[in-house]
Parts: structure tokens; C-alpha cells; sequence
């Protein structure tokens, strides 16, 4: 007869504390919003147009709305992965403007209306890895990043783009604690940011994105990890020299410029080859550039991924 000990899973496939009790939060807030007590911007957004489904979704059962608004990161706002949703509703989203500079022949400062209407909004669902080892589905809204970028036509000279987001010590409690060297910055090579995967999000299942998942407008760039993508994103900038992020420094030896999901590269504090899909009670294991080796492989063909990682 099998003991306790040879039938339970190990404890690396048990559910963490803290997602099990983010959950069960959110299994109240959800209650709660019945009675119209929660906080309406936190869950509701308004409702956008959009294209057909994008070609490029993957063929997956997305992450319930909950799920995605109610856990992650978004260090500006909070060091936790839930604390952020309710601060980051202070942030007013309109108006907004992007100011697209640096190495382009017609540089020029966009409202995000203009924006939205560059291309069709896209529906893509998408990936998402994060490099603490938990995952998502997400189905994002968005444009093309190269829609933008071709509005300012990039000089030959500009070989990367920067992105920086907003940073408001006024409402954003870390911004005032300098957990890091504020505001957060970002970086693309720009093949990377040309390329036909990379998003501009604005939208989450059908609606407005929501202030905690970095409203009005985050980078979604799938085959890396998510602390690629810049929330809340207020200048992009054409370069020559590769930036240097702000993980880059605060922690060089941990996060490098690349960031793409590598398997066989371990984080120094841990590995990266199995993942936690949000909602899911095993592991699985995490799959080279995220599952998205067939369209991207070729933009590293002949670096050693594990020096450029």
C-alpha cells in the first residue's frame, strides 16, 4: 500500500501560499462585485472594437479576467504581487500622450486616441511568462509596435528603442521608496520591436486595459519574460547604443538586456525550466522563447544565449 509520502506531489508542484490566497481574495472581491461594492474601474473597462482574431493567438484556453487584473507585478505601485490593483487606480489614463523621439526622421508626440487608430486592433492571445516562474494566458488588444514606429520613420543610425514609463511619486509608493532607478526603463533591439509578434497593448478581453495591468498602453513582447514589457509606457526613444535597463541595473547578473525565455538558463536564485500556469496545481515545463521558437529563433541565429541572456 502506497504511503502518504509516495503518492503526494512534491512540494515544488504545490501551489504557493500566495497565489492560493490571491485567489481566494478575488473569489470575495467577485462576491462583492454583485453587490456593485467593488471598485469599478478595477474590473470594467470600456468595450473596443476590434479586428478578426489575430493569426498569431495561440491555441490555448485563456486565464480567467480575475486572474490576469488580480496578480502580478507592477513594482512602481507594490512589492507584492496583489497590492497593486487597488493603488493603481489612483493613475488617470486620459489624457495621455507618447512622445516618439530620438533617431527618427519625423519624431512627433502621439495621443493615445491617435494611436489606437495607426492599424486595427488586433485580438491576440498570448503567453505569458514571468521570470518568477508562473504563467499566463492573456488575450490582448492591441496594434503592432511596428505601426508606430513606421509613423516616425527610424534613421539607418537607430539600432534599438528605448521604452519609459510613467513615474509618479505622488501615487506610486516605490517611486517614492527608489526601490529602483525610476522611471523604468525598457529596451528592444530593433529587429525585435519591428517584428511582427511585438504589441502595443491597450485592451484585455474586449475592454480598456486596466490601470493595474498597465493602462493605457504596455509592451507585450511574448517570447520573453514580462518584465520586458513596459506598463503605462510615456516616451519611446531610437537609439545607437544599447540601453540600459533598469534591471539591467539594479541586478546585472540576474537580468540581462535579452530576457528571453530560456529554459536552460537559470535565473542565479533559480531554474527556469518548469513554470506554474495561474489557476493550474502542477508544473509544466517552460518551452524555449516561450513557445514561440518557430517565428523568433531566427532573430538569435548564431549568439550564445546563454552570455546574451
Amino acid at each position: 500500500m502506497p504511503t502518504w509520502k509516495s503518492i503526494a506531489p512534491p512540494l515544488s508542484e504545490i501551489t504557493p501560499k500566495e497565489i492560493f490566497e490571491q485567489r481566494r481574495r478575488f473569489l470575495r472581491l467577485g462576491a462583492a462585485a454583485s453587490l456593485g461594492t467593488l471598485l469599478p474601474s478595477a474590473f470594467a473597462g470600456e468595450r473596443l472594437e476590434t479586428a478578426a482574431k489575430s493569426p498569431y493567438s495561440v491555441l490555448e484556453t485563456p486565464t480567467p479576467f480575475k486572474d490576469i487584473a488580480g496578480y502580478g507585478n507592477y513594482l512602481e505601485f507594490a512589492s507584492n504581487k496583489s497590492d497593486h490593483v487597488e493603488r493603481a487606480q489612483a493613475m488617470r489614463t486620459r489624457p495621455w500622450s507618447v512622445s516618439v523621439e530620438g533617431l527618427a526622421a519625423r519624431p512627433k508626440v502621439f495621443a493615445i486616441e491617435d494611436i489606437l487608430k495607426l492599424a486595427p486592433l488586433e485580438d491576440r492571445i498570448y503567453r505569458h511568462r514571468c521570470v518568477e516562474g508562473w504563467s499566463m494566458v492573456v488575450p490582448w488588444l492591441g496594434i503592432p509596435l511596428a505601426a508606430l514606429l513606421k509613423q516616425v520613420e527610424p534613421l539607418g543610425s537607430a539600432k534599438y528603442v528605448e521604452f519609459i514609463s510613467h513615474a509618479d511619486p505622488a501615487i506610486m509608493p516605490n517611486v517614492r521608496r527608489q526601490l529602483l532607478d525610476w522611471p523604468y526603463l525598457e529596451g528592444l533591439r530593433m529587429d525585435e520591436a519591428l517584428h511582427p509578434l511585438t504589441l502595443l497593448a491597450v485592451g484585455l478581453y474586449g475592454e480598456t486595459l486596466p490601470n493595474q495591468n498597465g493602462a493605457p498602453l504596455r509592451l507585450v513582447v511574448p517570447w520573453k519574460y514580462g518584465f520586458k514589457g513596459g506598463k503605462a509606457i510615456v516616451r519611446i526613444r531610437l537609439v545607437e547604443q544599447q540601453p540600459e535597463t533598469s534591471w539591467m541595473k539594479a541586478a546585472p547578473d540576474e537580468y540581462g538586456f535579452y530576457a528571453n525565455v530560456n529554459p536552460a538558463v537559470s535565473h542565479p536564485r533559480w531554474s527556469q525550466r518548469r513554470e506554474r500556469r495561474i489557476g493550474d496545481f502542477f508544473k509544466r515545463d517552460t518551452l524555449m522563447f516561450n513557445g514561440y521558437a518557430d517565428q523568433v529563433a531566427q532573430l538569435y541565429s548564431g549568439m550564445d544565449l546563454r552570455t546574451h541572456f
